[in-house]
């Protein structure tokens, strides 16, 4: 069993009861390794049929299953090729309780590293827009690589603070995700810096922190609209606590009950002990914990704005692509592409061009790492292919492919970065992972160099 701290023992053994011995048992446990299926590629059957691992299904997640800890799923060309991302299945219940529909507008307030924004983009099923912003750059920047791998088309990446959000977009979102920062307790099993950092005056802090942040998120949402409420800790000053002051400060928000899973738990009002007078509502919040479900610990709440039937409009992108820019684009889809982007939303920023996702509203004044789908950088004279453009698309939209199969040692030849052979004509050519993109590589002389990015290369 981790070293857990003893102030939080103490605390749990007088909230849990009975309950409280298995609760100490799953400590002993392995943490449990979830996957999620890339549904922008393939469905969960088709994935089932193609997997190299053993799969125990999540009873929330269709596309969500729980792997052997011992599988090493992250090291797998599978992962390279975005066929799934790697996500504790308790933070699956995020966005599969959220339900974004496909031509909404989502924004996932602290989005990194991706493992929600993915989840919504998939949901969406490529349509809508999902704005994903992160206010640490760095974090952000890992952000951005990891939905470049998954494919997503709908999303633009932003590293901004909530205040500059609201100053900007007011309440212009159909649905709003928090993952609010946390004390993390329920990342113990898994996370010694957290148990580490854990103290009674860090969860005071942090729900000090949450109360913030919800409000700069409040006036993000719609009317009718729907916030979202995460975190993963048990803490309920941070849960049903930062709900309840909430509640009390916003009448024109609603606590909406959520569906109800095997593994589940309701929200615990009578924890917050005499401030929790005429709070029974908080019952609608949903916590897992990881004595009941696979993965390690969330709780979640489901807020529904006030419908007063107005849905706020803004300017889209003003955009232009120089004709020396569309030139050397259209030049390369001629010889490299069977398909062509949506010529109306194309932009160039900088050196980079863009597929602006439909209805996007105006950037410009935000701090934007992606634009929306990222298709490649202009150079001096041509065009070149991004990673992300290689991940959106199918084999079948490109001329020339490199078709690997998993166990062709030519793979993790790509993967490291390696020169490969292929004869054939010169030019850029998709190499794909049993008919799934892996990523680009130009021919010359009967020789592919990679042009996988580096932080993706496995040395």
């Amino acid at each position: 069993m981790p070293n857990l701290p003893p102030l939080f023992l103490s605390r749990m053994k007088d909230q849990l009861g009975d309950e409280y011995a298995a609760f100490l048992v799953s400590y002993d446990q392995p943490p449990d390794v979830g996957l999620r299926v890339n549904t922008l590629k393939l469905s969960p059957e088709e994935f089932k049929r193609v997997s190299p691992f053993q799969l125990t299904p999540i009873p929330w997640a269709p596309a969500g299953f729980v792997v052997p800890p011992n599988s090493r799923p992250g090291k797998h060309p599978y992962h390279a090729a975005g066929l799934y991302y790697l996500q504790d299945p308790s933070a699956m219940a995020v966005a599969e309780l959220m339900s974004p529909r496909p031509a909404e507008r989502v924004l996932d307030l602290a989005a990194a590293p991706g493992g929600k924004t993915t989840h919504i983009a998939a949901l969406m099923g490529g349509g809508g827009l999902v704005v994903a912003n992160d206010i640490h750059s760095r974090r952000a920047q890992v952000l951005a690589k990891n939905l470049e791998r998954w494919g997503a088309c709908n999303t633009v990446v932003l590293n901004e603070t909530p205040p500059r959000l609201v100053e900007h977009f007011g309440a212009y979102f159909d649905r709003v995700v928090v993952d609010a920062p946390c004390s993390g307790e329920g990342m113990f099993r898994k996370d010694p810096e957290a148990r580490a950092e854990w103290t009674p005056r860090l969860v005071e802090s942090c729900a000090v922190r949450q109360d913030a942040i919800l409000l700069d998120a409040a006036k993000l949402v719609r009317p009718g609209g729907v916030l979202v409420y995460a975190t993963c800790t048990f803490a309920p000053e941070e849960d049903e606590g930062t709900i309840a002051r909430f509640l009390d400060s916003h009448p024109q928000f609603e606590l909406i009950a959520s569906p109800q899973f095997s593994g589940f738990s309701s929200g615990r009002p009578d924890w917050l002990g005499e401030r929790a007078t005429g709070s029974q509502v908080l019952q609608r919040t949903v916590r897992l914990w990881p004595h009941k479900a696979p993965g390690e610990g969330h709780f979640i709440a489901l807020l529904k704005k006030e419908d007063t039937g107005n849905r706020k409009s803004m300017s889209p992108i003003p955009h232009t692509l120089p004709p020396e820019a569309g030139q050397y684009f259209q030049g390369f889809c001629d010889e490299t592409l069977n398909w062509g982007p949506l010529e109306d939303r194309l932009a160039l920023f900088g050196s980079h061009l863009y597929q602006i996702p439909s209805d996007c509203p105006d950037l410009h004044g935000l701090k934007v790492i992606h634009w929306g789908w990222w298709l490649g950088t202009m150079k001096k004279k041509r065009f070149e292919p991004s990673h992300a453009l290689a991940m959106g698309l199918r084999a079948e939209d490109v001329h020339h492919t490199l078709p690997l199969k998993l166990d062709d040692p030519s793979v993790d030849s790509y993967l490291r970065g390696e020169v490969l052979a292929s004869p054939g004509e010169k030019g850029w050519v998709l190499v794909t992972i049993d008919g799934f993109p892996l990523g680009w590589g130009k021919r010359v002389q009967g020789r592919l160099k990679t042009h996988l990015p580096k932080w993706l290369r496995q040395f």
